[in-house]
């Protein structure tokens, strides 16, 4: 009897020790709920990979729905057949014509027998399946650089075999790496810095700050779009969106015009920090990279994290904006953020920003500021939008629902 499967294939999470089998877990939880399945004992753990059971229409749309999920390394569209030699034979043809592009020419046949009391070795396996698919096929065998690879794992009293493979985003299963708050807006950057760090086992919790009420509302709905691209690997557990725009205008007003900027972002470091607390996250993320602007030189981000009491990440500090924009588009975020819209970013900028900070300057043009109140404005001006993620619970201290907090 041939069952269809998906196969997960995982790379990093095998170089764990002890704690494999956790990892391994918390992979399958992610995986049953990116499929919307609320048993996930039906997927099962074999031999260094996961086999997702599937019916037979559905395998190719749940592979590529598989494959976007972080700790994944490949996923294969797989037949399971018992170890018969004419069912192995009939199903690495099949695989190979499903798998083989327009133009296709040389095929492999690569077995691994991890069940020793299979009468054949891998070698016996290779030859005689390659045969057997030479000849329906018509193609030749090419074991250098063939064109189609099919594989065959006997395994236990089953093989499986599969040639055709999507590649995953690698990493770690979110949610085994507790939680961050990364400061997200409807650029470039920060969605691919969120991404990375969601690729890592973090469960991302983001902020958004909105240039309303002197801006439109563009800015929150690429976000929220942005958000929707983040859902499908299952990382993303809520965005909150902070009106900013009125306390920019405070902050251009009391200070000297080249310091803004970086009071700006200081404030959005104390108001994420603010989430973080209730979210009970562990570190800021942002989506800065050394130089690319005024604000991300070395002196100025030291003038900025000098407000920060828990760990800020930069996953893209050593990137430049080619790399950053290239991932973007890997990922599915960059047509958004490259759409006009109006942000917090462009309010109130300075001709001159200062580029070379003296944190003692920074310091004292602060103290001009009422910093407790506005961070207070910002909290208690947020509403927020909340995505399907398999790990993440919403904190209990903001209201669960309500008009000024709408939820999705």
């Amino acid at each position: 009897m041939t069952t269809h499967a998906a196969l997960v294939h995982y790379h990093e999470i095998g170089l764990k020790g002890h704690n494999k089998r956790a990892f391994e877990r918390r992979l399958r939880a992610n995986l049953a709920f990116a499929l919307g399945w609320t048993d996930e004992r039906r997927i099962r753990i074999m031999a260094g990979r996961l086999v997702v059971p599937l019916g037979a229409g559905e395998t190719a749309a749940a592979v590529e729905r598989l494959a976007l999920v972080p700790g994944v390394a490949f996923v294969a569209e797989a037949e399971i057949v018992p170890r018969d030699a004419t069912a192995m034979e009939e199903a690495a043809v099949e695989a190979v014509v499903r798998a083989a592009a327009v133009g296709a020419r040389t095929f492999a046949i690569k077995a691994r027998r991890s069940a020793t009391d299979h009468p054949e070795t891998s070698p016996e396996i290779n030859r005689r399946v390659g045969e057997r698919v030479r000849l329906a096929t018509g193609l030749a065998v090419d074991l250098t650089r063939p064109d189609v690879t099919c594989h065959l794992d006997v395994v236990q009293d089953q093989v499986l075999v599969y040639a055709r493979k999507v590649p995953g985003p690698g990493g770690l299963p979110v949610g085994s790496a507790g939680r961050v708050v990364a400061l997200l807006s409807s650029g470039i950057d920060s969605p691919v810095a969120a991404w990375r760090i969601m690729r890592r086992g973090a469960v991302v919790v983001a902020v958004h700050f909105s240039g309303r009420p002197h801006t439109d509302a563009s800015s929150e709905e690429a976000v929220i779009e942005i958000g929707r691209v983040l859902e499908r690997a299952g990382g993303l557990g809520r965005v909150y969106v902070v009106p900013f725009g009125e306390l920019q205008r405070e902050v251009s007003l009391a200070v000297p015009p080249d310091l803004r900027v970086l009071l700006y972002r200081r404030l959005m470091v104390r108001v994420a920090e603010r989430v973080a607390c209730e979210e009970r996250a562990k570190a800021l993320v942002t989506g800065e990279s050394l130089g690319q602007v005024a604000s991300q030189t070395l002196e100025n981000i030291a003038a900025i994290d000098a407000v920060a009491t828990m760990p800020v990440f930069r996953p893209l500090i050593g990137n430049d904006k080619q790399e950053i924009a290239a991932e973007a588009g890997r990922i599915g975020t960059y047509g958004i953020s490259t759409r006009p819209h109006s942000d917090c970013c462009t309010l109130f900028m300075p001709r001159t920003p200062e580029t070379h900070a003296r944190i003692d300057e920074v310091d004292a043009a602060e103290d001009l500021l009422d910093v407790e109140r506005m961070v207070s404005d910002a909290i208690g001006g947020m509403r927020w939008v909340d995505f399907a993620c398999p790990v993440y619970r919403a904190p209990g201290i903001w209201p669960a629902s309500s008009d000024a907090h709408p939820r999705r």
